[in-house]
């Protein structure tokens, strides 16, 4: 290993301890932005492996040059993608309510719920929906500046954005969410 190259370089090479160092770096903050995408942590660890799996089989297009978790994010918003499509064709065949419903998630549950908590729950319910009912070209940019912090530019480098096309769609995104939301109950 020479003393300019990155682990990114090394990756890009071919260098499996390097992509392993890279995996373990981002892991977290992948696994977080996942499960924010699809609102189901077990999904999210599926599709976390998926997009690793999918890096590393074309890690040798993988510019170093670029940000690793940038590349990283747009294969997960991909495999993200495709999870989505497949899930509604899925409803769409079974024709029966989903799991993630809330009539369905209650059931089961033997923890009695204080009022409170019923309203708590019904909150995130309703920001989960009106997240998963955005159009993918705004939920994506939203998740990235919201939940990540990240900024425009990296999230344009992410989407294949300008900045500004990136800030217009969060400022869409935000006003979809309030809209979706509606008056609180």
């Amino acid at each position: 290993m020479g003393a300019g190259d990155t682990d990114e370089a090394l990756a890009a090479q071919g260098d499996r301890a390097a992509f392993s160092r890279l995996m373990s770096a981002t892991k977290g903050e992948l696994h977080r932005f996942i499960t924010r995408y699809v609102g189901d942590p077990d999904e999210a660890l599926d599709l976390t492996q998926e997009t690793y799996a999918a890096a590393w089989l074309s890690i040798r297009r993988y510019d170093p040059g670029r940000p690793f978790g940038a590349w990283l994010r747009t294969i997960a918003l991909n495999k993200c993608r495709d999870w989505s499509r497949r899930r509604r064709v899925r409803r769409l065949v079974r024709g029966v309510m989903g799991l993630d419903a809330p009539e369905a998630m209650a059931v089961g549950d033997p923890t009695p719920c204080a009022e409170d908590r019923i309203d708590d729950r019904r909150r995130v319910e309703r920001m989960n929906r009106a997240l998963r009912e955005l159009p993918d070209g705004q939920r994506a940019p939203l998740l990235l500046a919201g939940l990540e912090g990240r900024s425009h530019v990296e999230i344009g480098q992410i989407l294949g954005l300008s900045s500004k096309a990136v800030e217009l769609r969060i400022a869409r995104a935000r006003k979809a969410l309030l809209d979706g939301l509606g008056p609180s109950q």
